[in-house]
């Protein structure tokens, strides 16, 4: 426990300071680990994952246990993630006080009893300095105080259950091929494996707990995929059918491509201007059996690899914020910026602008981003069709009366959607 708790506090530690994206910090630590065992490497990432979701209420509670700033940052983190896990998880209370002390011993000896005083003032004043932190909305939410003020400006009530979504586990959600067989039938399968599932949408199998997809029957011949209740109503919004001409214009990593391509028959063109992350459309290609042209490029600028045929239906899945899927990456709400989504909503307009060119009339083009902010939704599009005179925006069929905003909840991550049509 030392060791990881040790490992999981650098990593945080490492992604405040940079600005870099957790997934990739933990996956090249993990790298570093070969030797681990699978259950150390799960711990590290609850640890990591954990400390990030609930860091504002944290850092509320160790600021009230500090009677002066803590100069040794390394410190700091440690005892963040000691604190996450006395609070959240299911480790003997002893056994966290007692390793990140030892833990603290070899990064500052000086600071090992004001560590060992902190963790055990802690678990004795628990309630209380809850119930304190609580006082303050970064401390309540854990999120950051713009963040909490924004979506009260836009959603007003409704804005603490959209922060409480963000804060929970997210459900494992699977996607049935259903070029490979039915969602029943796929049922019937996990049923044989005693893995309990019910369907939440059509074709979105939502499981009890979730398991390692190695244990999925089939997932390595392409019968089933995972992917957010939320996400799979893009290719059916898309409005796909047999021989057209498709672009997935923000293609990585390859979901949505996928989906499309499973639904009918069609011409696919995907495109992603990070190559790496083109390597994971076609891996996901390859093990679900399907083709599509892949290429690299940006989408606010396709003369660079568009060929001048037009494509009769388009996927604008576009890069913003992420505030939808805070669940699955906590650390983008201590990473983003109150000026970075204006920067967001910009560039989405400009690939709006620029990926217009190359629909067909009659043709459809479906908006789509994985944010809660007005600013990258409802605003892009409105700024969009003030300018574009041959665009018309057509009705989305999704639940809770949305009118293309789902919001978080335990059936599915935030996205907002728009269908526009080219007119003559």
């Amino acid at each position: 426990m030392q060791n990881t708790q040790l490992v999981a506090a650098g990593i945080i530690q490492q992604v405040l300071a940079s600005g870099r994206n957790l997934n990739q910090v933990l996956d090249e630590m993990l790298r570093g680990k070969a030797a681990w065992a699978p259950a150390q490497r799960a711990a590290l990432q609850d640890l990591s994952y954990g400390t990030l979701r609930f860091y504002g209420q944290l850092q509320a509670v160790l600021s009230q246990l500090l009677h002066k700033n803590l100069a040794d940052e390394r410190v700091r983190f440690l005892l963040l993630v000691a604190l996450y896990q006395l609070q959240y998880s299911k480790a003997a209370q002893h056994a966290v006080v007692d390793h990140a002390v030892r833990a603290v011993q070899t990064l500052n000896p000086r600071v090992s009893g004001l560590a060992n005083a902190i963790l055990r003032g802690f678990l004795r004043n628990r309630e209380a300095l809850l119930e304190q932190a609580a006082q303050h909305e970064e401390g309540k939410y854990s999120y950051p105080q713009w963040w909490i003020d924004e979506l009260r400006a836009q959603y007003g009530e409704r804005s603490a259950a959209i922060l409480e979504a963000g804060n929970r586990h997210p459900p494992m959600t699977l996607r049935v091929n259903r070029r490979c067989g039915t969602v029943q039938e796929y049922l019937a399968q996990l049923e044989k494996q005693d893995i309990a599932a019910r369907l939440i949408e059509p074709g979105a199998l939502q499981l009890d707990k979730p398991v390692a997809v190695d244990k999925l029957p089939g997932f390595f011949d392409g019968m089933v995929s995972v992917q957010d209740a939320g996400a799979q109503y893009a290719a059916r919004l898309l409005d796909v059918h047999a021989g057209m001409r498709v672009l997935d214009a923000c293609a990585a990593p390859g979901g949505k491509t996928a989906h499309i391509l499973e639904s009918a028959t069609v011409q696919m063109v995907a495109v992603d201007k990070d190559e790496k992350r083109l390597q994971r459309v076609a891996e996901n290609l390859k093990r679900l059996k399907l083709d599509a042209q892949l290429l690299v490029g940006d989408a606010a600028q396709p003369e660079a690899w568009w060929d001048g045929r037009l494509f009769e239906r388009i996927l604008a899945d576009v890069p913003c914020s992420a505030s939808g899927v805070v669940r699955r990456h906590p650390d983008i709400k201590w990473l983003r910026r109150r000026a970075d989504i204006a920067g967001f909503a910009a560039q989405q307009l400009d690939i709006l602008r620029a990926l217009w060119r190359l629909l067909a009339q009659d043709g459809k083009l479906l908006y789509v981003t994985c944010s809660v902010f007005q600013q990258e939704s409802e605003q892009v599009i409105a700024g969009f069709l003030a300018q574009q005179p041959d665009a018309r925006r057509s009705p989305v069929a999704l639940p809770e009366n949305s009118e293309g905003q789902l919001l978080p909840n335990d059936r599915h991550d935030g996205f907002f959607y728009a269908l526009l049509h080219k007119i003559a």
